[in-house]
C-alpha cells in the first residue's frame, strides 16, 4: 500500500513512461531532458529570489489550489437543483437504466455516451529556450535542401513556407546520412519516428513554425480584409505545433547574416565618405565633378534630342504627312541600343494599325484554310501508253504546310 498523498507503483511507472516519451519527442535522453528540466526550475527559482525548494513547493501549491477551485466551479455548475441519481422506475421516462440491467419497458434507451477525441500529438514551444545546437544544425541542413518552398505574408512580412513531408524526405534521404557522419551535431535518423523526432527540433526552437491560411471572411460582421499580394498567401501562426505531413511551416531561421552585414557596413561607408567629401584629396573631387558634369550633359542631350524629334514631326506632319519621326522606337519598352534603331520612320495611322492587326489576325486562318482545302487530294497518273485507260489514285493524302 502507497502512503496517502504518495503515488502508487503503477502511478509512477506510467510518469517514468511519460518521461522517457517526452524526452524522446525531444531528441533527448531522460537524463539530459531531467537535466535540462532541473536547469529551467534553477533558473526560475533564482529569478524570483527564492531556492528550487520552495519554488516547487509554491508550485505544488498553485497547482492544488488550482485543482480545488476548478472543483468548486464543477459543483456550481451542477446547480442547487441537481438530485440525486433515483433508482428507475418502470415505465418512468427520462431515467436511464443503471449499468449492466436492461431498459424497462416503456423507458427511452440510454443516450450513448460521447467517445473521447483522439488527440494529436502537440509539440510544447518555450520561448525562453535558446536555440538547440542540434536543431540550428537541422535548420542549416534542410535550407540547403530543395523543399519547394513559396512565398508567403506573415505580419507584413515575406516569409519562406514549406510542406512538412518535403522535410520529412529531406531527412530520409541519403544525402542527410552522408551529412550526419560530417557535422556530428545531427541527430540520427532510422525511420518514420525519429525523422519526425528531428524535424519536431525546429518549432522547439522556434526555427520554423506551423502557420495556416488566414480567412479573409473571418470574424464577425465581415470586416474589410488587410491587403493581400496577389499570388501570395496571407499566413498565421497556429497555436498548436503539430508535425503532420500535409501541414505547412514557415523558415524563421535566416542562417548565417554576413551579407546583410556586409551590406550595411558599405552603405554606412558610403554615407561617411559622402558627409566627407571635403576631406577628399583634390584629384578625387576633380574627378567626381567632370563624372558628374558628364552625366549632366548626356541627360541634356537627351532632352534636346527628344525636342528636336518633337519639332520635326510637327513640321512634317503638315509638309510630308502623316509625320516622320527620329528614331521612332525612343520611348518604347526595348533596350538601350534598340531604342535608337530604325533611325527614322514614317508615323503609323490608325487605318494601318487596324489593317496590320487585322491582317495579323486573318493569317492564322488563313493558314487553316489552305490546310483544310490541301488535305484531301486526288492524283492523276498517267500510264506511258496514251491511248490506253487513265488510272486514278483515290487515296486521300495530307500534304505539310510548312509556316515561313
Amino acid at each position: 500500500m502507497a502512503a496517502p498523498g504518495q503515488p502508487s507503483p503503477q502511478q509512477l511507472a506510467a510518469m517514468q513512461q511519460q518521461f522517457a516519451a517526452e524526452a524522446a519527442r525531444r531528441g533527448m535522453t531522460p537524463e539530459e531532458f531531467a537535466k535540462q528540466q532541473r536547469e529551467q526550475l534553477n533558473a526560475e527559482a533564482a529569478k524570483h529570489g527564492m531556492t528550487t525548494e520552495q519554488y516547487v513547493t509554491q508550485l505544488r501549491m498553485r497547482a492544488l489550489a488550482a485543482h480545488q477551485k476548478a472543483a468548486q466551479m464543477q459543483q456550481q455548475g451542477q446547480g442547487p437543483s441537481a438530485q440525486p441519481a433515483q433508482p428507475a422506475q418502470p415505465g418512468q421516462p427520462g431515467q436511464a437504466p443503471q449499468p449492466g440491467q436492461p431498459a424497462q419497458p416503456g423507458q427511452p434507451a440510454q443516450a450513448p455516451q460521447q467517445q473521447p477525441q483522439p488527440q494529436t500529438h502537440q509539440v510544447p514551444v518555450n520561448p525562453s529556450n535558446p536555440p538547440n545546437p542540434k536543431a540550428i544544425a537541422v535548420a542549416k541542413f534542410l535550407k540547403s535542401q530543395n523543399l519547394k518552398t513559396r512565398t508567403c505574408i506573415m505580419d507584413g512580412q515575406r516569409k519562406d513556407m514549406f510542406k512538412v513531408k518535403r522535410a520529412i524526405r529531406a531527412l530520409e534521404s541519403p544525402a542527410y546520412a552522408k551529412a550526419q557522419k560530417k557535422n556530428p551535431l545531427l541527430p540520427p535518423v532510422t525511420d518514420r519516428v525519429s525523422a519526425e523526432n528531428v524535424f519536431k527540433l525546429l518549432p522547439l526552437s522556434l526555427l520554423a513554425l506551423r502557420v495556416s491560411k488566414v480567412d479573409p471572411h473571418a470574424g464577425h460582421g465581415h470586416a474589410k480584409p488587410a491587403k493581400r499580394v496577389k499570388g501570395l498567401w496571407t499566413v498565421k501562426i497556429e497555436q498548436h505545433q503539430e508535425a503532420n505531413p500535409m501541414m505547412h511551416y514557415v523558415w524563421l531561421y535566416e542562417g548565417p547574416q554576413w551579407k546583410q552585414k556586409a551590406m550595411a557596413a558599405a552603405v554606412v561607408a558610403g554615407i561617411f565618405a559622402v558627409v566627407l567629401f571635403p576631406l577628399w584629396p583634390i584629384m578625387l573631387r576633380q574627378g567626381v565633378w567632370y563624372l558628374s558634369v558628364g552625366m549632366m550633359g548626356l541627360l541634356g542631350l537627351f532632352f534636346a534630342m527628344a525636342i528636336f524629334r518633337l519639332i520635326l514631326f510637327c513640321i512634317t506632319v503638315f509638309a510630308v504627312p502623316p509625320g516622320l519621326w527620329l528614331f521612332p522606337n525612343l520611348f518604347e519598352d526595348v533596350g538601350f541600343f534598340d531604342s535608337f534603331k530604325p533611325l527614322w520612320g514614317w508615323q503609323e495611322t490608325k487605318r494601318k494599325k487596324k489593317k496590320s492587326k487585322k491582317a495579323s489576325g486573318a493569317a492564322p486562318e488563313a493558314a487553316g484554310s489552305e490546310v483544310t482545302e490541301s488535305t484531301p487530294t486526288a492524283t492523276t497518273t498517267a500510264t506511258p501508253d496514251a491511248a490506253g485507260p487513265v488510272k486514278r489514285d483515290l487515296t486521300a493524302r495530307v500534304e505539310e504546310v510548312t509556316e515561313e
